[in-house]
């Protein structure tokens, strides 16, 4: 059985002189050819739907030559783009919802909530045989999501100040009325008929609205993924959908070995992990699944993998997850990068970070520092604006 993969990816759009967020995805998306890629709530973000893929490799593939593209219509406009959960420097504007009627409806009904979301994540789609799988495998695939936000973890800023949050996009995002656990459903009718019951209560307008860490897909054959942040890396997303490729596989076997009840019914330790998660990204505890206590971050994804080796070998996924886990274990989370970044320089170096991690890079740096100006946006964390950088990716001074 083979379980196809797919991604989509949300990025920001930056200012590559001053490094801030800037309402301009539509000006980028012009530039391209645009099947796969596509308007997002805010204008200052695009999305970009990847191909479906049988292995991993494939997929690498594919969104390195996406994140190519949007780079060079990006640099045409002495803009970039950046896959994090957050930037670290932008402020907010009631005027930057993208004119559609959809996103402009959210905007009179939820308010600040659309004009804080400034924010991006990484959503990964697995093939699954059936909507009633899709369904019932939520509930055994949904305690393991948690650590796979850790790995993606990569939005510790927010508006110029650190969160100390590894994930404050998360932060950001669970007040929407319908995120958080999926909860449990016996069969994809149950589940529709609590979707048309929320719809029916007037707090969501329609399906897409659903905005649990795993969701059936309301358009495909697919199991979707949807708590992690947007990754610099792409890696870290070919990582993350490797793994929960092989957590739906796993849940797929068991649900053909056993048709009875898939879980306890007690998923209030599943919110308190994901906090934890954010909070702590790779470099504090996780909430282990199998003990439901607090365990080192590495651990907790090695016991991960480990457990789910037949369903990555059936995939043809063991080695190519096991060397990326290390990889990223060793690197330690983008939060941790970032901070370590800021820390010995500024804000501004955070961001040359997440550009050049977007586009491929590991270890571009600017040249020698400008004096110190503190930055008026928020927070007491110190930039350079005044530096230049060149719109095709490179930094002068």
């Amino acid at each position: 059985m083979t379980l196809r993969i797919g991604a989509e990816e949300e990025f920001h759009v930056v200012d590559v002189e001053s490094g801030r967020l800037v309402p301009r995805g539509r000006a980028v998306l012009e530039r391209l050819d645009r099947p796969g890629f596509t308007t997002e709530l805010q204008r200052s973000s695009v999305e970009r739907n990847s191909e479906v893929h049988d292995t991993l490799d494939a997929l690498h593939a594919d969104l390195t030559g996406a994140r190519r593209r949007l780079d060079a219509a990006a640099s045409s406009l002495g803009l970039a783009v950046v896959a994090a959960g957050t930037v670290p420097l932008a402020q907010l504007g009631a005027e930057d919802v993208t004119d559609d009627p959809r996103y402009r409806h959210m905007a009179d009904e939820y308010r600040k909530l659309v004009h804080e979301q400034l924010v991006c994540s990484a959503q990964i789609h697995v093939d699954v045989p059936d909507r009633d799988t899709a369904v019932r495998a939520m509930c055994l695939v949904s305690p393991w999501l948690p650590p796979l936000l850790a790995l993606s973890a990569s939005s510790p800023f927010w508006l110029g100040s650190d969160t100390g949050y590894a994930s404050w996009r998360t932060m950001v995002w669970q007040r929407w009325p319908t995120t958080g656990p999926a909860g449990c459903h016996g069969s994809a009718q149950e589940y529709d008929a609590a979707v048309a019951e929320l719809i029916g209560s007037g707090v969501i307008s329609d399906p897409g609205m659903l905005y649990h860490d795993v969701r059936p897909s309301a358009h495909q054959g697919t199991l979707e993924l949807r708590i992690c942040d947007a990754c610099p890396r792409a890696e870290t997303v070919v990582l993350v959908a490797g793994l929960f490729r092989a957590l739906v596989r796993d849940a797929c076997e068991r649900l053909e070995k056993d048709s009875g009840p898939v879980c306890d019914g007690h998923h209030e330790w599943l919110r308190a992990a994901t906090w934890r998660a954010a909070r702590s990204g790779l470099e504090g505890p996780l909430v282990d699944p199998r003990t439901r206590r607090a365990a080192p971050a590495a651990a907790v994804l090695r016991r991960m993998r480990d457990r789910l080796r037949p369903a990555l070998q059936a995939s043809g996924d063991w080695e190519t997850v096991s060397t990326l886990l290390d990889e990223a274990l060793a690197a330690g989370s983008a939060a941790q990068r970032l901070r370590r970044v800021a820390a010995s320089e500024d804000l501004l170096a955070s961001v040359d970070l997440l550009v050049d991690e977007t586009r491929g890079g590991r270890t571009a740096r600017r040249a020698a520092p400008a004096p110190l100006r503190p930055f008026t946006g928020g927070g007491n964390t110190t930039v350079r604006p005044e530096l230049r950088r060149s719109a095709a990716g490179g930094i002068a001074g």
